[in-house]
């Protein structure tokens, strides 16, 4: 399965006070370092990580890296976007692979009509 989830800070705590730009950056490092220390496969893009394994496994680290982010902040806010195709892996860069592939196939046939 794919998961794709966005973990961010909310409310009130001493270091949000100190950071007048209300960045929440500290806390998502804080939540993509437990992602890559998972080991399964993840990519991280500018709004969401992506991370592929077996419900139990993905799950776990969703609920480590909300943790991790809870340091950050009195509340915490979970987005999460799953793909659950049994029996596939691979499918963080496969997908993107075979959209690619339509891609080009589609800028090559509208290229010859």
């Amino acid at each position: 399965m794919l998961v794709a989830f966005s973990v961010a800070p909310s409310g009130s705590s001493e270091l949000t006070r100190e950071n007048p730009e209300g960045s929440v950056h500290d806390a998502v490092a804080a939540a993509v370092a437990v992602v890559r220390e998972s080991g399964l496969p993840n990519s991280t893009d500018s709004m969401f990580t992506t991370i592929e394994g077996e419900w139990d496994e993905v799950m776990a680290v969703v609920k480590n890296a909300t943790d991790a982010v809870a340091r950050y902040g009195s509340r915490v806010s979970l987005v999460l976007k799953a793909d659950i195709r049994p029996g596939r892996t691979g499918e963080l860069t496969g997908k993107v692979e075979r959209l690619e592939a339509a891609i080009l196939e589609q800028e090559q046939f509208e290229g010859h009509s």
